[in-house]
This record gives structure tokens, C-alpha cells and sequence, in this order.
């Protein structure tokens, strides 16, 4: 039988949403606000589930000191703090939406975790707002 086993963090980063093959007519239709060319932050609150099966021996499904681990090194480490358009490499090609930046933390964890788990990310941008990925 599997358990579901979730664990929160938070990080704060800024971002454009721009898409430099529009014009800025476009990006401004498109994007609004969050096409400030000096960009804008977010206080952002992550959730991650992991799902498998509970070893015997330890009772957990996952070691919540290790899962800690992989989320501060993988996500809080790599984003908090930064501007997502200019220093994080993945978000040089692709606009840091709440869904890309979702993908970007579920492959991130995903490599650290492998195939014994099922991983699914849950991202607040504001309060109101918020993204899954995979979504069930």
C-alpha cells in the first residue's frame, strides 16, 4: 500500500514574464504587470509530495531529514534569492511562469529521488494562485 508523505518550504525570487520574439505591445497585452522590465518578486511556498511504499524496517516512505536535505540543496539553495530570468540557467530559454518553474523543481527533485517514488510538486506563487505538477 502507498503513502503519501508532504513536506513545505518557501523561497523568494523574482521574475519577468517576457517572451523576446513578441513585441512589447504583445508582452504587455499578454503578461501585463508582470512584464516589468525591472522585474517583480514572489513569496513563494512550495509543496512536495512524495508517494511510495512504507519500508518495513524503517516505517517511513522516505526519510524526512533526507527529503529536507534534497529540497534545500535542489530548490531553496538554487532559487531563493534570485533573479529566475538572469542567474538560473534553465529560465534563459524558457519564461519563468509558476508552471515552468513547477517543472523545473519536479526535475530537480526527480533526479534525486529516482523511480522508487512518485513526485508531485505544488507551487503558491501568491496565495490565491498556485500550480501542480504532475497534474492529477
Amino acid at each position: 500500500m502507498k503513502v503519501a508523505v508532504y513536506r513545505k518550504a518557501h523561497f523568494n525570487a523574482a521574475h519577468r514574464l517576457f517572451n523576446p520574439s513578441w513585441t512589447d505591445e504583445k508582452n504587455n497585452e499578454v503578461f501585463g504587470l508582470c512584464n516589468n522590465p525591472y522585474y517583480h518578486g514572489h513569496n513563494y511556498e512550495l509543496e512536495v509530495k512524495v508517494t511510495g511504499e512504507v519500508d518495513p524496517e524503517t516505517g517511513f516512505v522516505i526519510n524526512l531529514v533526507e527529503l529536507k536535505k534534497y529540497i534545500k540543496e535542489e530548490i531553496e539553495d538554487y532559487l531563493d534569492h534570485k533573479n529566475l530570468n538572469v542567474e538560473v540557467e534553465e529560465f534563459k530559454t524558457i519564461i519563468p511562469t509558476a508552471e515552468n518553474i513547477s517543472i523545473v523543481i519536479y526535475n530537480r527533485l526527480k533526479a534525486k529521488l529516482g523511480d522508487a517514488y512518485d513526485l508531485q510538486i505544488r507551487l503558491y506563487e501568491t496565495p490565491r494562485n498556485f500550480v501542480e505538477y504532475p497534474a492529477s
